[in-house]
């Protein structure tokens, strides 16, 4: 039986910060903070943890897709 409860995403998975509508990486937490990094790199920024939202199966790809022709663009 599926649970309707969402649980917070962990350490390594993608993620959603709803009050920045930021798409990143969640790197870990610290004094009540979620740190997120963007999913093809950079500066990690702090997230309240009631904002921080699993990606639905579409976002995500959506996401990983952007990073990856980012990445083709750039070269790498």
């Amino acid at each position: 039986m599926a649970s309707n409860q969402q649980t917070r995403p962990g350490i390594g998975e993608l993620a959603k910060d709803s009050a920045s509508g930021r798409i990143g990486v969640v790197m870990g937490e610290i004094g009540g903070r979620v740190q997120m990094r963007p999913i093809r790199g950079g500066r990690e920024w702090d997230a309240m943890p009631g904002g921080v939202v699993a990606l639905s199966a579409r976002e995500e790809l959506s996401a990983r897709l952007g990073a990856r022709n980012g990445n083709s663009r750039a070269g790498l």
